[in-house]
């Protein structure tokens, strides 16, 4: 317990407002689920939503749950207000100005039933039900004005859902199963909702069932209404006057940036367009529709807008926390690698991308995410050939060219049986990536077996090549996961899908040390741990890992063969 004031400052680091908004949106929308889900009842009949929302209230109103909600509420309105202040710059064609013209609009047409219902009980002690409120809806054909603010609610969340969910790895795989509860809830509910009126409405034409349903004690007195009315027109013009605010601040915001002066922003291939202060990288690139990675949208959820300064950084202003914890997170210290969507700059900026968009617009929505950037955990797996230098000198070029190129192949071939994706060949050594479409448990198994199928590939190589080599192929292997991007990095025709950050460092640098430490393969606590293998099955040893100041765990390998029945006798274990 000691521990968690430590998480702390880490916890705020990563928190930015969208991601407030972000869990207030979410606990609003778990709340239009449940009413909905309720509406869809009236399919049964008026009953069962009446059954339905005595247990709906009970949750949503229990005091804890209500504090939460009525903060989620205000919280994120306010948070919608502020999003309208601080956007600069939209790419009308997205879905993004949608989601906030849809969620502004909520309010407004909420207001008068919140106010009704709610309030209503507060204050008088009404008890409006369903049989009530549907008899209220089709008597007066507010009924239109409910379903439009059903319709508008659904969307506003589906969008924010969407947004969230995108960059998720199993998405695509959930995507077919999301879009059908999207389209069912609200249908459902609608049906059940004009079943519901329909069946209120017959049984109205009953004196009776008005004398039971129709009472003061559950609708009010007309003085009770007109007191209602007052509130809630009064709130409605507090918020729109909330939002004829904001707007106004962004004009006076837009005219002293104005006045504050224009600055150059160079993006490193001969294209320079000039910005008032105050405008981010990525706000810039969108004005002047200029292409420009973004897939979580400029929202700091992502890292794939980084651009890297030419020149001085010094006069630049510095990253906030969330922008700081961003680049932590994907191991960038240097600091002229910036966010684009963070970065504000008041002087002139000379800069180039990290990433290459393959979209003819700045925001980058009509690339996949996958190719464009995205973080996931991987496991990477280093392998070497060594004495090839060696090898080079006391052979014809042509003949030393075969021998890698058998070799590589021996390596390659062990990567793809045990579902792994050779991605990069340097020289005599190779890149490969686990986990591209399985869990972390899986690619570590996958990887360790691949290990093993190496060493016993390279064995057959050397049988095979026996008669020409003086003495047998070795190799070295460094096997390391974590989280990392994954995209297409390179430039206009040279571009390669690869892997960047910290976990695949650390990889390549415990494939060297196989060198000082005389051993086959090192392997990382983390994929030990993470495959499941017993805590002695391999020795434990603590290395100093360049550019960490804390010395790491790792599992030395002298024989990487042995690897294999190490995995299966752990997956036997957890079975």
């Amino acid at each position: 317990m000691a521990s968690a004031p430590a998480h702390v400052p880490e916890l705020v680091r990563a928190t930015s407002v969208r991601q407030v908004r972000l869990v207030c949106g979410i606990i609003l929308f778990s709340y239009v689920v449940s009413h909905l889900l309720n509406h869809a009842l009236g399919n049964i009949s008026v009953d069962a939503m009446e059954v339905g929302v005595y247990y709906h209230t009970a949750f949503w109103q229990f005091l804890p749950v209500a504090i939460v909600f009525y903060t989620a509420a205000l919280t994120h309105m306010g948070l919608g207000i502020y999003a309208l202040f601080q956007r600069r710059q939209f790419r009308w064609k997205t879905i993004e100005p949608l989601q906030l013209v849809l969620g502004l609009s909520i309010p407004a047409l909420v207001m008068a039933h919140v106010i009704g219902v709610r309030l209503g009980q507060t204050l008088y002690g009404h008890q409006k039900l369903y049989p009530q409120e549907l008899y209220l809806f089709f008597s007066s054909n507010r009924i239109w004005t409910m379903t439009t603010l059903l319709i508008i609610a659904w969307i506003h969340g589906c969008i924010g859902i969407y947004f969230w969910l995108r960059l998720k790895p199993f998405f695509a795989r959930a995507a077919p199963y999301l879009l059908a509860a999207a389209v069912l809830t609200p249908t459902l509910a609608l049906l059940g909702v004009y079943q519901g009126g329909r069946s209120v409405m017959v049984e109205a034409d009953d004196g009776e069932w008005r004398t039971h349903n129709l009472t003061r004690r559950q609708l009010g007195t007309a003085a009770e209404a007109e007191t209602l009315d007052r509130i809630t027109g009064a709130l409605t013009i507090g918020y729109f006057g909330l939002l004829g605010l904001a707007l106004a601040a962004r004009g006076v915001r837009a005219l002293r940036e104005r006045r504050g002066g224009m600055i150059a922003l160079s993006y490193g291939n001969g294209k320079t367009v000039r910005v008032p202060k105050g405008l981010s990288v990525l706000e810039a690139s969108l004005r002047h529709n200029l292409p420009h990675a973004s897939v979580c949208g400029g929202r700091a959820r992502c890292s794939t807008c980084r651009i890297r300064i030419i020149g001085d950084h010094g006069a630049l202003p510095e990253p906030s926390q969330r922008e700081a914890f961003v680049l932590a997170r994907v191991g960038t210290a240097d600091p002229s690698i910036r966010l684009a969507c963070q970065l504000r700059p008041d002087c002139d900026l000379s800069f180039f991308q990290l990433f290459t968009p393959h979209t003819h617009s700045a925001d980058g929505q009509t690339s996949t995410s996958t190719r464009i950037g995205q973080e996931r955990y991987l496991v990477s797996l280093f392998v070497d050939m060594r004495g090839s230098t060696q090898l080079a000198e006391k052979r014809l070029p042509f003949d030393t060219v075969f021998i890698v190129n058998r070799f590589l192949g021996a390596v390659s071939q062990a990567v793809i049986e045990h579902g792994g994706q050779p991605n990069q060949f340097v020289g005599d050594g190779m890149l490969a990536l686990f986990g591209l479409s399985a869990d972390p448990q899986t690619a570590c198994r996958q990887a360790l077996k691949a290990a093993s199928s190496i060493a016993t590939h390279i064995d057959e190589l050397n049988q095979l090549l026996s008669h020409d080599l003086r003495e047998p192929i070795r190799f070295g292997i460094g096997i390391h996961g974590g989280e990392v991007i994954i995209g297409d990095i390179g430039y206009r025709d040279h571009i390669v899908f690869t892997a960047l950050g910290d976990a695949v460092n650390v990889a390549a640098r415990l494939q060297d040390m196989t060198k000082t430490l005389a051993c086959e393969a090192i392997v990382s606590e983390e994929v030990r741990n993470t495959a499941g293998l017993a805590d002695d099955a391999l020795p434990q040893q603590e290395v100093a890992i360049r550019g960490r100041d804390e010395p790491m765990a790792v599992r030395v390998v002298a024989d990487a063969r042995k690897l294999s029945a190490l995995v299966d006798r752990g997956a036997l274990v957890a079975a």
